[in-house]
């Protein structure tokens, strides 16, 4: 991104710090703000009734990181963003980033952009979810994530394969013999 247009989008934005744990967004919770991460790791997780987690994705550092559906239908998140590590972001209103978008068509196209690249990551996780053993998805984790799984639990690793904390455990173990 152009420098000038950094500065536009740093003019909208907070300079936070998220302490390891904390939800920058709960379940239930209308989202009015969405953040970029300049440091820190992220996870999107549901919980249900039981308290059973489903890690829906895994979100390093220089991302953005959003309820997206939730903020632009003004509707409650189905989910939580919880920072697995102390955090620094830089927290964006979402009306002043309608009004920003709305003085300057570059913007319109930086979205797609970025809508794009989500999309196809998405996509990728689901064919995965649906085609791909166990086995291959946690070798794709550890290709897509290079030495992510050092800074993850392996309960949110599991989770975020579609697999339980055992099943982790024996592809581990195959794979390290």
């Amino acid at each position: 991104m152009p420098e000038t247009r950094s500065e536009q989008l740093l003019s909208i934005a907070q300079s936070k710090k998220l302490l390891k744990n904390e939800y920058f967004i709960t379940e239930g919770q209308i989202p009015r703000k969405f953040c970029f991460a300049l440091s820190g790791l992220f996870r999107y997780v549901y919980i249900d009734k039981e308290g059973n987690e489903y890690t829906k994705a895994i979100i390093p550092e220089n991302n953005f990181i959003s309820s997206y559906s939730a903020m632009i239908k003004d509707t409650p998140s189905y989910f939580f963003i919880q920072a697995l590590e102390d955090a620094e972001i830089l927290e964006i209103n979402y009306r002043d980033w309608l009004s920003l978008k709305k003085s300057d068509p570059f913007w319109d196209g930086y979205l797609v952009t970025q809508l794009e690249k989500a999309y196809c990551i998405k996509e990728k996780r689901e064919r995965d979810l649906l085609l791909l053993d166990a086995e291959t998805r946690y070798m794709d984790f550890l290709e897509a994530f290079p030495l992510l799984e050092n800074r993850v639990r392996l309960h949110m690793v599991a989770s975020y394969l579609g697999i339980k904390p055992e099943s982790l455990s024996r592809i581990r173990k195959k794979i390290m013999t």
